[in-house]
Formats: structure tokens, C-alpha cells, sequence
């Protein structure tokens, strides 16, 4: 599979340059068949996108120049927010991010992850929902109070889903009017069952349907998982460049599910129904339809967010050992990345509202921060990459493509009319996808 993601993909008119991002490490039933986090770090996609040409944008409606991005399978919205904390180290640019998953359940943890990173301050700290984010978005269990954040969360966006005019005037960010109206339906449905429409742990029972794929990939292996785990981590991950994570971490995630332990251990203890799915199965001879997990049980959530980091001082070692877990690491880039997108959240604040500017010791105002540009996220259609090309909106948009390792099918000729001239292509490498 690593030989797909590597060849005949590049085949794409107008594409200037292409860059690949590799993964540690992954593996076939274990790496499961949704996909809940990315298997490479996150990226600043103004960072990979053709400069600005004032020219070609000066006429745009705002009078800025946007920078249009088609994701396939970016999954968790890592490189969406930090694309956005990172803006102010780039000339002022209008957003335009175009998202296409292969399930609805994708869609709706995109929603989740950018309203909790959005969430007014004075409603919830910069702490708080960084710990939030890190459960919500890693861990198989959550703390009862992350799990009523949830449920609220959901209950609120249930009801913003069918009625258009108030998702626009409180998520203006948001765009779901490319979804088919069945599409809508199957979000609104997604939101229901994570703010407890059906009752009860039954309704996902989580740690039985971890210990139920650990079993069932492990087979005779099981009872020497610990083995398996340490062999995984050490002549996999660690080889392959995330020496960060620890085995103590490590061995936990596989276990349980639980990859950011905050908290003691037994605080988590409630399903996380973000990491529920639907598939159909063959039973009887009959199709039926089942919720489970089926997602990542080898890898774990540690790559987005946990290996690379801005400041070095996170990744010293100590006698060959690193100083930091992949566990901190995660906390702290995740804690700075919220932080820097403070003023997309509240660009009031960062206008100069009077009510919020302060002034300095003598009394002078400070000068207010640089108002940010607006942003949207616009969510494709399901299996809409093969008729993209057939839109005008859509020939030529796109400065940036971003295909994830698990989308590279989709890549073809006719997507590639897509790019605007001296576009660039980005695909997600998995550089191991082997059984453990």
C-alpha cells in the first residue's frame, strides 16, 4: 500500500510542485477502515501553497487575495487550524478551505473540533479546551464533564444542521450547502446519537468493542499484547522517527483506547461516541446495518500532533532518552495552537473593541492586533472527487490539493482540472503499513 501512495500519482496538468508527507507507521485490520485522526504531522498550508500573485487576485471580492484548498480525507482539521494559528505570519489572505470525507461522522468531528476551538474564552478556558479537544479528538473514554461538553455541543449543531439561516448567523465560518439534503438528514442523525439519543453506555459499548478488535487482530497473540505493543513501538515508530512516544503511553493507548491521560485513570470512563461509525455486515446470509469502532487500534493519535514541534526545546533527550512524551507535546502544541487562534474566534477583540482594548501603564491604548481575514469551510458531498471537474466553480480553484493516504484512489487527471495553473499537490505517505 506504501507503493500506491508512492507512484503514478503525479500525473496532474498545472501541478508546479508536489510534496509527499510520510508516517511512521500504520498497519492493514489494525489501522481499521475509518480514519478519526492523520498519520502525519500537522502542516501550515500557506507554507506549501504557490506565493501570493496580486495580479491574478487583486480582484477579488474583498479586494484580498484567498487561498483556495480541496482536502481529501484531511480528517481531523489539524492542518486547517494550524494553517489559521500560524496566519499572521503571512500576508493577509482569505481562506477558502473545501473539505471532502468518506463518512459523515468525519464531518461531524470537523464541526465538533472547530466549534470547541472557536468557543468563547469566557465560557471556557484556553486549558480547558485544549484538555477537551485532546480527549475528545484521542482518547476511546472521556471524563463525564468532557462528555456533557459533548452532549451540548451536539444538541446545539442537531439543531443548526436543518435550519440554514441560523447555522450561517452563529457558525459563519460553516458551509453545508454543497451536502445533498440525505446528507444533512445522516449529520443532523450523527449529532443526535452523540448528544444521547439513545440511552445508556449499551448504546457504544467502547471498551468492549476495543477489547473486541484487539482480539480479533491479535488473535493468538492476544495474552502477549504487551510483547506486541513494545515490538510495535520500538522496531516501528521509534525507527521511523517518533522516538517521542513513550512506552508507558504507548501501552496504554493500545489497552484501553485512552491516549492523553490528564486526569487519574479512573475519571475516564464514559464512551467517546465521536468514535462511533455505521457499516453494513453480513449476517445470516441478510445485510444489516451496525454501529462499532473501526477505526485505528495500532498507531494511535500520537503523529498529528506530538513528534515535531516549534519549539525545540520539547524534543531534547537525556542520556538518548527524549524529556518530553508524545502525550506533553500533544498538550502543549495543541494548547498553543488555540491560543494562536484567539482572534478568528473574537475578531472584535482583535479590531480594538472599546470594551476590550486595555491600555498601557500610563494610561495609553495598546495598539489593537491586525484583524484577521475570514475563513470558510466549505464541506463537499460524499464521493464527489470523481465530478468536481464537471463544475465550472470548481476548474481551476485550487492553489493547494491535499489527498490523505487513505483518498490517493481518488487522484486522477480529471481532478487535476481542478488546480488553478502553478497549483501544487500534497499527498500523505503511509511509509509503513504493515502487520504487527
Amino acid at each position: 500500500m506504501g507503493g500506491q501512495c508512492r507512484h503514478d500519482i503525479w500525473g496532474f496538468p498545472g501541478c508546479l510542485s508536489r510534496r509527499a508527507m510520510t508516517t511512521p507507521a500504520g498497519s492493514g485490520t489494525g489501522f481499521g477502515s475509518v480514519s478519526w485522526w492523520g498519520l502525519s504531522p500537522a502542516v501550515d498550508l500557506q507554507a506549501e501553497s504557490p506565493p501570493v500573485d496580486p495580479d491574478s487576485q487583486a480582484d477579488t471580492e474583498h479586494g484580498t487575495p484567498e487561498l483556495n484548498v480541496l482536502l481529501l480525507g484531511s480528517v481531523d482539521g489539524r492542518h486547517l487550524l494550524r494553517t489559521l494559528a500560524r496566519a499572521a505570519l503571512w500576508p493577509r489572505r482569505r481562506f477558502r478551505f473545501y473539505v471532502l470525507e468518506n463518512n459523515m461522522e468525519a464531518v461531524a468531528r470537523h464541526m465538533l473540533i472547530f466549534s470547541l476551538a472557536l468557543e468563547d474564552p469566557e465560557k471556557m478556558g484556553l486549558q480547558e479546551r485544549s484538555e477537551a479537544f485532546l480527549e475528545v479528538w484521542g482518547n476511546a473514554l472521556l471524563r463525564p464533564t468532557v462528555a456533557a461538553f459533548v452532549r451540548a455541543q451536539a444538541g446545539r449543531l442537531a439543531r443548526l444542521v436543518p435550519e440554514p439561516d441560523r447555522l450561517a448567523e452563529q457558525l459563519p465560518w460553516l458551509s453545508l450547502g454543497a451536502l445533498k439534503f440525505r446528507e444533512r438528514d445522516a449529520l443532523e442523525a450523527v449529532f443526535r446519537f452523540w448528544a444521547g439519543g439513545e440511552k445508556g453506555p449499551e448504546a457504544f459499548p467502547m471498551s468492549r468493542l476495543w477489547d473486541s478488535r484487539l482480539r480479533h487482530y491479535l488473535g493468538s497473540r492476544y495474552d502477549a499484547r504487551r510483547g506486541v505493543s513494545d515490538w510495535d513501538l520500538h522496531m516501528k515508530l521509534h525507527d521511523r522517527g517518533a522516538r517521542v512516544i513513550h512506552t508507558s503511553e504507548f501501552r496504554r493507548w493500545r489497552d484501553t483506547g485512552v491516549a492523553f491521560e490528564l486526569r487519574d485513570s479512573s475519571a475516564y470512563h464514559v464512551p467517546n461516541r465521536t468514535l462511533a461509525s455505521g457499516r453494513l455486515l453480513s449476517h445470516r446470509g441478510e445485510r444489516v446495518a451496525a454501529r462499532g469502532y473501526w477505526g485505528d487500534i495500532v498507531t494511535g493519535p500520537f503523529v498529528a500532533f506530538g513528534i515535531e514541534a516549534d519549539d525545540e526545546t520539547l524534543l531534547r533527550t537525556s542520556n538518548g532518552q527524549p524529556i518530553k512524551t508524545a502525550g506533553e507535546i500533544t498538550q502543549h502544541n495543541v494548547t498553543e495552537l488555540f491560543r494562536e487562534m484567539a482572534a478568528w474566534g473574537h475578531p472584535r477583540a482583535a479590531q480594538g473593541d472599546p470594551a476590550q482594548v486595555q491600555g498601557d501603564a500610563d494610561g495609553s491604548p495598546e495598539p489593537a492586533a491586525p484583524v484577521p481575514e475570514s475563513f470558510t469551510v466549505h464541506f463537499l458531498s460524499l464521493g464527489s472527487a470523481q465530478t468536481l471537474h464537471h463544475k465550472s466553480c470548481y476548474k481551476g480553484r485550487f492553489q493547494l490539493l491535499y489527498v490523505a493516504c487513505g483518498m490517493v484512489h481518488l487522484l486522477s487527471p480529471e481532478l487535476g482540472a481542478c488546480l488553478a495553473p502553478g497549483g501544487r499537490l500534497i499527498v500523505e505517505l503511509a511509509h509503513v503499513l504493515s502487520e504487527a
